[in-house]
């Protein structure tokens, strides 16, 4: 591949002032190496009682509190303000300034499987039962208030956070009456929509359910949008194939419009000048590699099918379709791509199983790569793609997902291991470090232990004093984390 090299890239940096440019942003993890920086010290990991009834369900450094909200792990649903009911399965998370000092979070809720919505007035697909919900929290987990602001969509994963003020929902699937069971081994028959799209979600009501179909139906995971270039970047999570990474144009600036149109262009990342980079593979440290992009033409399939008379689209082959279209033009392919956020002009993403041996081909059963973790950065202003970490194994950083960064620039990522699962943080000089630990086991005898299902949604309250994160599983719980952040350097 005609990867920059590291020695030279800095050489060039230097000479035009450029380093101290990139000292803080994606460049920084391997920039540090011939720059000091400040180093993150939270200290150890202890138990923590939880502020709402005092079990302990996290371990935080010394100094840090949580209180835990909306936990469907209960026997009387809970019913939200506008009469729905909670579902499970919390995902993706964004935070935005309420009134009085409250944030408001809209969550998603992944869950899969033709069934009823949770509120078939306000659904786009009243056989689908995903959706987000949006809820009005103080600084301590106390919800204000709670409604369902999205229903009708199917595997709602992650998403983003945007600065005109509002949520981008992705559906990480592309179910639908056209294309055959997927993993569960369920009929799509029932479903009354076509799904694999993203949707926005005001932060003051409900979405109007229109899916923004140029942006793509894939099994999209996660959006991050540029304000300078007016450009929404898109991560792709294809568990058994390569998955690649997008960009959406739209026709008009969402920051001049206050919402994101339809009928924009989709765009796939090439690496320039080494056709299918197999980016899924173990990177030199601080690899860097130039990049264009390659347009999608049909980025919306409908796939044939009529009852009766023809079978519905296999779904690898629906799975695979818009991606197909950027590979036969040369676009990269990563290991499942989920979490991503826009800080300080970079786009910064995780691929979930990246690192190790490269794949030789389809992974139907222990999913595309060989690894445990990357953290990638993408640089609109000069079209430079960097890895920016990659884990040396499940002990330092295993499976990252959902991601954020804080008001400092570091980087918090969400671990979807099978065994324990932590919030690490990554400064922007390279270095790891722990910052919480699910220790949550079942409210009903025995008891059981939940410590391998994953962190999920972590986002920042706008004041950067309380970070809020799900645990994602059937039984969906809430945390709002607080501490002196700033004081640690985090």
């Amino acid at each position: 591949m005609p990867v920059i090299d590291r020695r030279t890239f800095l050489k060039g940096a230097a000479a035009t002032g450029g380093a101290a440019a990139l000292s803080g942003g994606a460049f920084a993890g391997f920039i540090a190496r011939v720059a000091a920086a400040n180093e993150v010290d939270l200290g150890p990991l202890g138990a923590v009682a939880d502020q709402r009834d005092g079990i302990v369900r996290l371990h935080l450094p010394e100094g840090f509190n949580y209180r835990s909200f909306h936990d469907t792990d209960v026997v009387t649903p809970i019913v939200l303000d506008d009469g729905t009911t909670l579902r499970g399965r919390h995902d993706g998370m964004g935070a935005f300034v309420g009134s009085g000092g409250n944030t408001i979070l809209i969550r998603n809720h992944e869950i899969n499987g033709p069934g009823p919505a949770i509120a078939p007035a306000i659904s786009y697909d009243t056989m689908a039962q995903g959706g987000c919900t949006t809820t009005v929290v103080d600084a301590f987990g106390e919800v204000q208030q709670a409604w369902t602001s999205l229903s009708g969509t199917q595997m709602n994963c992650a998403g983003g956070q945007m600065p005109w003020g509002a949520w981008i929902t992705c559906e990480e699937t592309v179910n639908g009456p056209d294309v055959g069971p997927d993993f569960t081994g369920v009929s799509n028959v029932p479903l009354t929509q076509r799904h694999g799209f993203i949707f926005e979600v005001p932060t003051d009501g409900v979405s109007d359910a229109e899916p923004v179909t140029s942006a793509g139906r894939f099994p999209h995971e996660a959006v991050a949008f540029d304000p300078d270039e007016g450009i929404l970047y898109l991560t792709e999570d294809n568990f058994a194939f390569p998955s690649g990474f997008y960009r959406y144009i739209p026709p008009t600036n969402p920051m001049l419009t206050g919402h994101l149109d339809n009928g924009g262009v989709l765009e796939m990342l090439r690496v320039v000048g080494t056709p299918n980079a197999h980016l899924e593979a173990g990177q030199t440290a601080g690899a860097t590699y130039p990049v264009d992009w390659v347009p999608i033409d049909d980025p919306n399939p409908t796939f044939p099918y009529t009852p009766g008379v023809s079978a519905p689209t296999l779904n690898d082959t629906a799975l695979t379709h818009v991606g197909n279209q950027g590979r036969a033009q040369g676009a990269a392919g990563f290991s499942r791509l989920e979490g991503q956020n826009f800080d300080r002009g970079v786009v910064y993403f995780t691929s979930t199983q990246g690192g190790g041996a490269a794949e030789t081909g389809p992974e139907l059963t222990s999913g595309y790569g060989n690894g445990t973790g990357q953290v990638w950065a993408y640089r609109p202003a000069d079209r430079t793609l960097t890895c920016v970490f990659q884990s040396s194994g499940p002990a330092a950083l295993e499976l990252p997902d959902n991601v954020t960064t804080s008001p400092r620039g570091t980087i918090i990522l969400c671990e979807d291991g099978p065994v324990e699962n932590y919030i690490r943080g990554l400064t922007r000089s390279g270095q790891l470090f722990n910052i919480a630990l699910n220790q949550l086991r079942r409210n009903a005898p025995p008891n059981a232990p939940r410590f391998g299902e994953e962190f999920a949604g972590s986002t920042f309250s706008r004041n950067g004093k309380t970070l809020y994160v799900n645990i994602q599983a059937s039984q969906g719980i809430s945390f709002a984390i607080w501490g002196n952040w700033q004081k640690h350097g985090v």
